[in-house]
């Protein structure tokens, strides 16, 4: 090298100029500086949040607020290298529109997400196939913690599942935590044509009623708070028991109102008192498959 001045090397083989060599040191250190100052920002400012949602919303919060500061800085920086504004959001523009379209989209749902708010942090929802509870929501993507799948009830899998906020313009959502805040689950019991099917009903309706007053209480406020955004009429909120006919015997639905995230728990608890109840009647016995010959000579209805 005939000069060892590192600024003419770089112009001499590189080509840029020592305006450019300058703005490109200024750019590092305008990035080194945001940096540092929002990890001590985060430091700070959480040390006594102990809340895990406020943690999450405030980190979120600053770190949002220190990379709009750092576009704005290089946009200083650079912004005399071009002729005048139009030009300079021409060139961005058509650069993102070539390489950068599906962040934009996603970007795009971001907005839609905070603006609209099909789902927030801790609401269990289905995006297209995808069930789980809303764990992370960023610029580019949203995270959930998987439910479902090979686990039986709607329970945690341990997966957790970045989807690009994108899917919001492309798939259904469905909110099971959002307005109406519970949801309907049935069970199902069958019992023997033999078995006093009426008293078996009349048992299973006084379980329901131990298990389910405070969600009939708290699905009629939400019900009125929902009512007013959207056109839902739900008739009878109390649990119920159907009766209907299968192959093997009486089937008995119990239907209920239950949080969506405690639904394998109370199926437990009412499977419990189904148990014990059914246990200490002789009248009453659980059906199963089975093959039955009927001799009508010999056998009476």
């Amino acid at each position: 090298m005939e000069n060892p001045d590192i600024s003419n090397w770089i112009l001499e083989h590189w080509g840029l100029s020592l305006l450019v060599q300058t703005k490109f040191i200024y750019s590092l250190l305008a990035i080194i500086l945001i940096l540092i100052l929002r990890r001590v920002t985060i430091r700070l400012f959480l040390q006594k949040k102990e809340d895990i949602k406020e943690r999450y919303y405030y980190t979120n919060a600053i770190r949002y607020t220190y990379s709009a500061i750092l576009i704005i800085l290089l946009i200083v920086i650079w912004f005399t290298e071009f002729r005048s504004i139009a030009t300079f959001l021409g060139l961005v523009g058509a650069a993102l529109t070539i390489a950068l379209k599906d962040p934009i989209v996603n970007l795009a749902g971001w907005f839609f997400i905070l603006a609209r708010q099909p789902f927030k942090i801790g609401d269990r929802v289905q995006i297209g196939d995808q069930r789980g509870d809303i764990i992370d929501i960023r610029l580019f993507q949203f995270t959930i913690n998987e439910i479902g799948n090979w686990v039986d009830a709607d329970q945690s899998t341990g997966r957790i599942i970045h989807i690009p906020n994108a899917k919001v313009f492309t798939e259904s959502q469905a909110n099971y935590s959002q307005g109406f805040s519970q949801i309907w689950n049935e069970i199902n019991v069958t019992i023997t044509f033999e078995s006093d099917w009426k008293l078996a009903k009349d048992l299973l309706g006084k379980i329901l009623d131990v298990h389910t007053a405070d969600m009939t209480d708290s699905a009629r406020k939400d019900l009125k708070e929902i009512s007013k955004k959207y056109m839902i009429l739900l008739g009878k909120l109390t649990p119920i028991v159907y009766t209907t006919i299968k192959d093997s015997g009486v089937c008995l639905y119990l239907r209920y109102l239950v949080d969506p995230k405690k639904r394998r728990t109370s199926e437990n608890l009412i499977w419990e008192d189904i148990l014990n109840a059914f246990d200490k009647q002789d009248e009453i016995s659980f059906a199963y498959p089975t093959q039955r010959i009927m001799m009508n000579s010999g056998e009476s209805k």
